[in-house]
């Protein structure tokens, strides 16, 4: 991987699905990891934000009723319940450690991939931006996902390792994964199929 500087006027940091209904305890929708990895994406909007750079949100939510659900209905019981991601409630705004400042954009989504049937591209463009540093979670769904629908929109991206988490993996007829293999095991299909990897201290150092 390049260890030139990143050119902050054409990069954006991206901080994907880090909501209450994720990260708090108890959630309906709790991943722990997720709160281990608090730190890390502060110290990148910090170093960040320091430069100037772009710095948007990404929120997984549905509308009260369900009506853009789709298949998540079917995989994720309280999504499909109405008690958790719901649009406008609490729980699916961004946990308040990583609250996004009044000028940062906050992409609501409804799939995994943050670029499909949002305004990212339109806003990411209207800025010059060229390339996206993700951090949030999960490394192997929206992570994955949204660094994918970079690559097919012709953006760059780089993937901040430790600023992303997985969640452990039931076995629902493969095998169950704990979630550190699982972040590992989606980190290697990530740095070979569309993006680079660098760690929190790396993307600091490489700011101008």
């Amino acid at each position: 991987m390049s260890s030139s500087l990143i050119d902050v006027d054409r990069t954006a940091v991206l901080v994907i699905d880090m909501q209450n209904d994720f990260v708090e305890e108890g959630a309906p929708l709790e991943f722990p990891e997720g709160r281990r990895v608090i730190p890390a994406i502060q110290k990148v909007l910090d170093a960040a934000r320091g430069r100037g750079m772009t710095v948007v949100y990404a929120a997984h939510v549905h509308r009260p009723g369900g009506a853009d659900q789709g298949g998540h209905r079917e995989l994720y019981p309280p999504v499909a319940a109405g008690a958790a991601l719901v649009d406008g409630e609490r729980g699916g705004e961004i946990h308040r450690e990583l609250a996004p400042r009044p000028a940062e954009p906050v992409i609501k989504k409804h799939r995994y991939n943050s670029f499909y049937a949002t305004d990212l591209e339109i806003i990411l463009r209207g800025l010059g931006v060229e390339t996206v540093v993700l951090t949030g979670m999960t490394t192997e769904c929206c992570v994955l996902g949204t660094a994918r629908g970079a690559l097919e929109r012709g953006f760059r991206s780089l993937v901040v390792s430790d600023a992303c988490a997985s969640c452990d993996y039931p076995d629902l007829g493969a095998g169950p994964m704990p979630a550190g293999e699982m972040h590992l095991a989606a980190l290697r299909v990530l740095s070979l199929t569309s993006s680079p990897l660098i760690t929190t201290d790396e993307f600091v150092s490489r700011l101008p």
